[in-house]
Formats: C-alpha cells, structure tokens, sequence
C-alpha cells in the first residue's frame, strides 16, 4: 500500500484497482455463492437439473469469449477503442445484474439468458481492464500493483456481501433484492475507472477496423508462435484456469448441495473465502516482487490442489463442514495470488505494441476450454453426483501444474 502511494500516476492505479473492487462482488454473489446455489435450489426443477443448465450457462459464456475477445481485443489496438468497450460492457453487466431480481420459480430459460449476457460482458470488459496494466506499471511494480488490484477486489467482495447479509434476509426476495445491489455496486465503483483512465485518441469506426481485426488475429498466430515461452504459458493456464472456472461457477452449489451447508452457511463462506483471497493477494503480490511470478504460481497450483482434495474427501469423514471449511480458505488464500500473478507474467512477456491483441489471446485461453470442467462437472453430476465431479478440477489442476513446471523461464523471455 505504501508503495502505491509513491507512484507518480496513483491517481491512475487507483482507478484502474478499483475496477477490481467494483466487479468482485459479480463473481462472489452471483456466480459462485449465492445465485448459482438460488438458481439450483429455486428456480430450477430440482438440484440436478439445476446444476447441469448452470454448468451449460458457463459453459456458452467460455465460448462466446473465446471467440470475440481477440476480436474485439484486436479492433480496440487498431482504432483506440479499449475504454469505449470496456463502458460498454460494464454497463450491459449491470443492468442484466439488476435484471436477474425478476425470474421466478421455474422460469428457468429466463434467468439463465440474463445470466449469460451478464458473464459474457463480464468477462470481457475484463480483457480490457487487464490490458491497461503494462500501461501503469513496469517492471518491479508489475506484481505490487496487480496484486493490489486483486486484494481490493476480494475486499468489495468481501464488503457487498456483508452488506448483503445486513440489509436482506437470504429468503427468495433477499437473494433477488442482493443482484440489485451487485448491479448498482458495479456500476458506481467502476465511474473512476471510466473516468480517469487514459486511452488513446479514438479513430472514427469504420469498415477496415473490423477486417483489420481479422487480419491482426491471423498475424498474432503467426507472431505468438514466436514466443514460445507465451505460448506454453498460455497453454498451461488453459486447464488450471478451467479448474478455477469450475470451482467459482460450481464451489457453492457443491457446499450446499454435497457438504450440506445451509445458505446462511454458504454466505459464510463466502466472507471467510473472500477475506481469505485479499490476504493472500496482497501477501503474494508483496512476495511476486522478490522471490519471482513462476515460483508463486507454482506454489498456488500445489495448494490449490491439496484443497480440492480435500473438499473431495471431505463428505465421506466425520466432519464433512470442518473439512471443506479448510479446504475453502485454503482455496480462498491461493486463488487470488494464481489470477494475480498470472496476468502479472503475462505482462512481463508481452511486447508493448502488442498488449491489448495478446491479452485477448489471454482471455481466449482462459476460455478456450473452460467449457470443458463446468460441462464434464454437469454431465457426471446427472450420471453420478457432484462428489465424482470434483474429480474433473483435481485432474485440471494437475494437468495445468505439469505443464507450467516444463516451461523453461528465461531471463531475455521477460520483456517488460
């Protein structure tokens, strides 16, 4: 924190991080802990149909980014238009946000559809965001900054649902009344961000942006071929990211629906969960900066695996609840510090000229195959149960760790 108070742009930082504060609570509430278990319980016919159309929800998100984030990715660079989608986006997300307060029981096609458009603008203004970071940092701050980001938004997280458990009871009106404050909290939190990060000037749209932007993406393949460092990285990330897909879509229905937790339960963990994540984004991002990107995410993924082990495990023990209540802040402490630090070495292996195409190859790897774990979660959980599931993420995981430890890190790969 210090530290960021001594930047000569923190008025920038500061902005850019707050994003981080004003979207968390999309991901906590809606996504991962009180919607999805609302949406399984409530609206859906029952829990395994509820947990399959959720898993399907997830999965249509992961495709429709894969494919237009470089897209847009590549028109942003060729015509200035990084803040314009960035805006855009963030509206779109908090007014379905808001929206989600109308579907009933039942109406499950509904809800889902204001869902999806709500995830997918989600996650792309995301892509932006991400991509305005080499622009504020450099190298020996890359990590602090990042990391701070990170910490700041598991903290609006943490505060939109205390919030949330003080102002509405967690009945089917509450948990309906809880998007509202999600949509209104982004949209507020995010004005300084829109605001006051600088872009460059905007070329008038036209025609040549959007071919161009096909262009772009076929030289990219050609160009990103070249670094092969990138290339592992992002191959790699592709399954541990599909694991830490699965967890946040699915950690919460899994908590109710298998490890018994009631929703004042789950709303529980979800603050110990998010206190758990800014702790250990502010400690690592701290770390990053001395003991190095690679060796911190590969810290994350051993721990991140050991903890779904143990969530695994957990239900056929005496203490079911006590278990996963250590697995979840196991979980809560590394997940923050892997997303932190993996947009941090990206950064550092980006060339400058090429920050908003490449990010959108790293959203496109983060969503290439994320559809995979929700999808396979959803399909074994109709066959089987949710606890044979969880095998598919330990299997991500492991799959992501395997191949991030075989790339071979050079000093020449950091660019920035």
């Amino acid at each position: 924190m210090i530290s960021i108070l001594k930047l000569k742009n923190k008025k920038q930082v500061f902005s850019w991080a707050l994003y981080d504060f004003a979207n968390q609570p999309f991901t906590t509430i809606i996504v991962t802990f009180i919607y999805s278990v609302f949406f399984v319980n409530e609206i859906a016919l029952n829990e395994q149909y509820g947990t399959t159309m959720w898993s399907y929800a997830i999965a249509i998100t992961a495709i429709v980014v894969s494919f237009s984030s470089p897209i847009l990715g590549a028109i942003a660079d060729s015509g200035g238009y990084r803040k314009f989608f960035l805006t855009l986006f963030t509206w779109i997300t908090c007014l379905c946000s808001v929206f989600l307060f109308f579907p009933q029981n039942g109406q499950v096609f509904f809800a889902l559809t204001l869902f999806v458009v709500a995830n997918i603008c989600f996650e792309l203004s995301g892509v932006f965001c991400n991509s305005y970071l080499p622009d504020l940092s450099d190298k020996k701050n890359k990590g602090t900054i990042s990391g701070f980001a990170w910490g700041l938004g598991f903290i609006g997280g943490l505060l939109a649902l205390f919030l949330s458990f003080v102002l509405f009871d967690l009945d089917s009106l509450g948990i309906r009344k809880i998007n509202i404050l999600v949509g209104v909290w982004f949209f507020i939190f995010s004005i300084p961000t829109i605001v006051f990060l600088k872009d460059k000037k905007r070329k008038k749209f036209s025609k040549s942006h959007f071919l161009n932007s096909f262009t772009t993406i076929k030289n990219t393949f050609k160009t990103i071929s070249q670094y092969k460092v990138i290339t592992q990285f992002l191959i790699s990330r592709l399954f541990f990211n599909d694991g830490l897909v699965t967890i946040f879509a699915l950690g919460g229905v899994y908590a109710s629906t298998t490890v018994g937790f009631t929703n004042q339960e789950v709303m529980y963990l979800a603050i110990i969960l998010n206190l758990a994540a800014g702790i250990g984004s502010f400690v690592f991002g701290l770390i990053e900066d001395k003991i190095g990107v690679v060796i911190v995410i590969r810290l994350t993924l051993v721990v991140l695996i050991a903890a779904t082990l143990i969530a695994f495990i957990a239900p056929e023990t005496s203490y079911p609840k006590e278990l996963f209540w250590f697995s979840g802040i196991l979980l809560g402490l590394m997940v923050g510090p892997n997303q932190s630090c993996s947009r941090s070495l990206m950064a550092q292996l980006t060339p400058q000229n090429k920050m908003n195409e490449f990010f959108g190859f790293y959203a496109l790897t983060g969503k290439a195959t994320s559809f995979i774990g929700p999808l396979l979660f959803g399909v074994i959980t109709s066959f089987f149960n949710q606890q044979i599931a969880l095998l598919v993420v330990i299997f991500l995981f492991f799959l992501g760790f395997i191949l991030f430890n075989k790339i071979q890190f050079k000093e020449e790969s950091f660019i920035n």
